[in-house]
């Protein structure tokens, strides 16, 4: 059985992202797809939270870590499209589109990331773009 093909880029190799430059967003994605997850977290702020489709926000380098090594084995994101627009306040708040696979399915994706000054990430939002028909296919079977 031919393992399945997630990406125009490997693991160790940093995407290109049209409309983003910021290096912890382009680390963010590059460390996500290798399984480094332990790195990812450390690319948020101390008190910086990821907030998952269907879930509540995750606080924390450490707790980011966990999540992501329990829930995001195998899966794949491969970003396409963002924009990155300076706040008045000194930080960023950034859009990315893209896709995400894992071995049982494929589905559009929108993060929304906010770095600090430092360029860690406050907080990232990762939504599901597809219809409540879309979803419903999503779930695994028991």
């Amino acid at each position: 059985m031919k393992a399945p093909e997630y990406s125009s880029y490997t693991a160790k190799t940093a995407p290109e992202i049209p409309g983003i430059t910021e290096s912890t967003i382009i680390e963010y994605f590059t460390t996500l797809n290798a399984g480094n997850f332990t790195a990812t977290g450390a690319l948020f702020a101390a008190e910086g939270v990821m907030y998952p489709p269907f879930e509540s926000g995750i606080v924390g380098t450490d707790a980011i870590a966990r999540y992501l090594q329990q829930e995001a084995q195998n899966i794949k994101a491969d970003p396409y499209q963002g924009i990155a627009e300076p706040l008045e306040n000194g930080l960023i708040q950034i859009q990315v589109r893209g896709r995400t696979q894992t071995s049982w399915c494929s589905v559009n994706v929108l993060w929304l990331f906010m770095l600090n000054q430092q360029q860690q990430i406050l907080e990232t939002h990762i939504k599901l773009l597809a219809s409540p028909q879309e979803l419903l296919a999503l779930r695994p079977e028991k």
